[in-house]
């Protein structure tokens, strides 16, 4: 991380919907120029200038123009900053040169990525030169994968204090949800089999649920692809869209971790089929959002999730734990959710060494405690 910064916090893509919310979210929460000293970015001053406006934020919030087709931009913002939040995506089309550009200069970097052949390729490509200048560059802060990360961390951290010891076998379990997936995620899906139509290798970072572990290879992990009945439950469950990307940050945090949880970590994510329940949605079709589109306000204020998270031990005791959000999960808990984890890197966890990491490995109980405190989500014990 950068110090003696102009600012601490830069959001790239403020005039897009999610980073228009994320710009809403600090201005409401933080005002400007206080604790947290932020800025707005990206193409056009006149359209940031704009969304300040519509959002009802301060004149005097600054406004920062740089173009992912502009690496000199890319640069001279960076500079300005302690670390980056963008919201452009999707990542594997318009990331790769600000990543660079963080990782060069020692600037954090904080995304809601859930592209995993993206991922390793920035793992590969930057890593050691981020440990060698300090950014730390940390993918996946929204949706996908913070409730779900730190869901298997929070349950983790009950079996050490409940039973003495981490568990080896984790289920993530989706209860009820009410608001679909972004357009950036539909987007980013659509660029992902893009891509791998193209170069078919990809197809193996998609398929390995290690492909983001550092070249760890763990036990076989559960299909999740056909419903089945969770006795643990007593309930059906059924494939998670979000479950590709979601288990693959789970077990890179856990390598990052030096394995905490074990090498015979094994996780899966699946959702409660229930008929009485709000369905939830898949990826794609006609009234998928474009990137750039998102729900009303009040839908995305009516919005919420409910993951379980149990915890089984080899000889079969059992801890649980759950992870809400107040929020529709695309959008509105997103925005709070990358803005809180920005927050917390560059305030609360300016220790955490320079590379490539989670949201969970860099600030695990920091930012549970920031995203209880500010963010309406609730990480509960319900082991009875």
């Amino acid at each position: 991380m950068r110090a003696n910064t102009e600012f601490d916090i830069i959001v790239y893509g403020a005039s897009g919907f999610t980073g228009r919310l994320v710009a809403e979210y600090l201005a409401g929460r933080y005002g400007v120029g206080g604790e947290v000293k932020w800025a707005m970015a990206g193409r056009s001053a006149d359209k940031l200038a704009q969304v300040r406006d519509e959002i009802g934020a301060p004149k005097d919030v600054p406004l920062v123009v740089a173009d992912a087709d502009d690496p000199a931009s890319l640069t001279a913002m960076v500079a300005r900053t302690k670390a980056v939040l963008t919201t452009v995506g999707p990542y594997q089309l318009y990331g790769s040169a600000l990543v660079a550009a963080c990782a060069a200069a020692g600037t954090d970097y904080l995304d809601l990525c859930g592209e995993p052949a993206w991922m390793r390729q920035m793992i590969d490509a930057h890593d050691a030169e981020a440990r060698r200048t300090g950014a730390r560059i940390v993918f996946s802060c929204g949706f996908d994968s913070i409730p779900f990360e730190l869901g298997a961390f929070f349950v983790e951290e009950i079996a050490k204090a409940r039973l003495g010891a981490p568990v080896p076998r984790v289920k993530g379990r989706v209860r009820r949800m009410k608001g679909g997936f972004s357009g950036g995620t539909a987007a980013s899906l659509q660029a992902t089999m893009a891509a791998a139509a193209k170069d078919p290798s990809i197809i193996a970072y998609l398929t390995d649920p290690f492909s983001l572990a550092n070249g760890f290879k763990g036990p076989a992990q559960p299909p999740g692809d056909k419903a089945e009945h969770d006795p643990d439950l007593d309930a059906l469950v059924g494939p998670f869209v979000m479950a590709t990307i979601n288990t693959k940050n789970v077990h890179r945090a856990n390598a990052l971790l030096d394995h905490a949880w074990g090498q015979d970590f094994v996780y899966d994510e699946m959702v409660v089929i229930d008929p009485n329940a709000p369905p939830v949605g898949s990826l794609g079709g006609p009234n998928m959002p474009k990137p750039g589109e998102g729900p009303s306000k009040e839908e995305r204020e009516t919005g919420f999730f409910d993951v379980a998270f149990i915890g089984i031990a080899a000889d079969g005791r059992q801890v649980r734990a759950g992870v809400t959000g107040d929020k529709d999960p695309g959008y509105g808990s997103t925005s709070k959710m990358i803005s809180e984890a920005a927050i917390c890197l560059v305030k609360d966890a300016t220790e955490v060494r320079g590379g490539v990491w989670t949201p969970g490995a860099a600030m695990g109980n920091r930012l549970i405690k920031r995203l209880t405190d500010n963010a309406g989500l609730a990480f509960i014990d319900e082991t009875a």
